[in-house]
């Protein structure tokens, strides 16, 4: 697994339209066959600071994430949106191994009751 966790720091007045256009783009994300988690998770005490935590099953998989539709319109809509450039680090997998990661068909059905 190659892990990705991206940090983006939105300007106030644009949360609601950043979370919108990034909800999107993560249940369009999940149905990639690269993609075994994306997860966006906001901080509490700064509602403008959030986390893009992408695994993907191989380390190619984040190029060909790139070169989808649903990533260039996210990549386009948020670029205003954004207070500082994003920045990102980059993990391997510790735990749990690989084939412990949910199937991706239970992780499709399980990411459309996402309620924000």
């Amino acid at each position: 697994m190659f892990i990705v966790h991206v940090f983006v720091h939105v300007k106030p007045d644009r949360i609601e339209d950043f979370r919108a256009a990034t909800l999107e783009n993560a249940r369009n994300s999940i149905n990639e066959p690269g993609i075994a988690r994306f997860d966006v998770i906001q901080q509490q005490d700064d509602p403008a600071r959030f986390v893009l935590v992408e695994v993907y099953r191989t380390a190619d998989a984040p190029a060909k994430h790139k070169e989808t539709a649903h990533y260039q319109k996210w990549r386009d809509t948020v670029a205003d949106m954004m207070a500082e450039p994003r920045t990102s680090v980059k993990y391997t997998n510790v735990f749990p191994d690989e084939q412990s990661w949910p199937a991706r068909r239970l992780r499709a059905g399980i990411s459309r009751n996402i309620s924000h």
